[in-house]
C-alpha cells in the first residue's frame, strides 16, 4: 500500500473514533457530489431492542447537484414504532460541500450541514454538521464522518452532541458492492458517556447502481446492524434507494 494511503487510512480511523444515531433510516454520507444530477430518494429502518420494541423510520426527499460542490436535498421524516403509529415527525433540508477536486488528494473531503424542523416545535431547531471524509485504494473505499448535533431555540437546553459514521466497501462490480458499516453516538462532544450508555451499530452492506436509461439510474444501498454496545437496539435493518436523472 502507498504511503499517501496509509495516512489516508489512518485520517479516516481517527475520524470514526472520535465521532445520535438519526435514527434506524441512518446512512452514510460521502462527500463526493455529481453535478446536475437530481434525485428521488427513499430511505427506510427498523431498529429493534431486546425486550422486543420496535421502532421504524421512512425518509422520503429530492436532490440536486446545483454546482460542481454543492448537493442540496429536503427531505421529509416519518416515525412509528410498538407504542405510536407511524406519523409525520420532522422536514430537513440537507447540504453537502465538496472541497477537494474528486481524486485529486489521498482523502476526499467535504462538509455536512442540516437543519431540522420537528413536527413538536418544543424541539426547536435541529442543527447536524461536520466533516465528510473518503479515499481509495483498489476497489476498496474509506469513509468516516464525525457530525455534531445540537437543539436551538428548544424549550429544553440540549449540548452539542458527538456522532460517528463509518463504511468499508469492496467495489466488485456496479450492480454489486459489499463491505461494513457502523453509527454511534458518543455523547456530549467535550464530555463523553460512558461506553456502556453509547449505542454503537455495525454489520455487513450491500450497495449497486443499475442502468435503467440513458441517464438515469437506480442505486441501492443496505445493511443489516447489530449491537456493539448495551445501550444500542439488538438488531437494525436500513436501506436506501435512489432514482437518479
Amino acid at each position: 500500500m502507498k504511503k499517501t494511503h496509509v495516512y489516508a487510512v489512518a485520517a479516516l480511523a481517527l475520524c470514526a473514533a472520535q465521532a445520535a444515531l438519526a435514527g434506524p433510516a441512518a446512512y452514510v454520507k460521502s462527500p463526493i457530489v455529481e453535478y446536475g444530477e437530481r434525485e428521488l430518494e427513499l430511505k427506510w429502518g427498523r431498529a429493534k431492542a431486546g425486550d422486543g420494541t420496535h421502532e421504524h423510520q421512512t425518509i422520503i426527499g429530492f436532490g440536486a447537484g446545483i454546482a460542481p460542490w454543492w448537493f442540496t436535498e429536503l427531505n421529509a421524516g416519518f416515525e412509528g414504532g410498538t407504542e405510536k403509529s407511524t406519523a409525520y415527525e420532522a422536514l430537513e433540508w440537507e447540504n453537502v460541500l465538496q472541497f477537494t477536486e474528486t481524486g485529486k488528494y489521498p482523502i476526499d473531503a467535504g462538509f455536512l450541514f442540516e437543519i431540522e424542523r420537528p413536527r413538536d416545535h418544543a424541539e426547536g431547531w435541529e442543527l447536524k454538521y461536520g466533516p465528510l471524509l473518503q479515499t481509495e485504494f483498489g476497489r476498496v473505499q474509506l469513509n468516516g464522518n464525525a457530525l455534531f448535533e445540537r437543539h436551538v431555540h428548544a424549550e429544553e437546553p440540549s449540548p452539542t452532541e458527538l456522532h460517528y459514521e463509518w463504511q468499508a466497501k469492496y467495489r466488485w462490480r456496479p450492480a454489486f458492492e459489499f463491505g461494513f458499516q457502523g453509527f454511534g453516538e458518543l455523547g456530549k462532544w467535550d464530555d463523553w458517556n460512558a461506553h456502556n450508555e453509547q449505542p454503537h451499530l455495525l454489520g455487513p452492506a450491500v450497495f449497486g447502481r443499475l442502468h435503467v436509461g440513458t441517464r438515469q439510474e437506480l442505486k441501492y444501498d443496505a445493511a443489516f446492524l447489530v449491537a456493539a454496545s448495551p445501550a444500542a437496539p439488538d438488531r437494525t435493518l436500513r436501506f436506501r434507494v435512489e432514482y437518479e436523472f
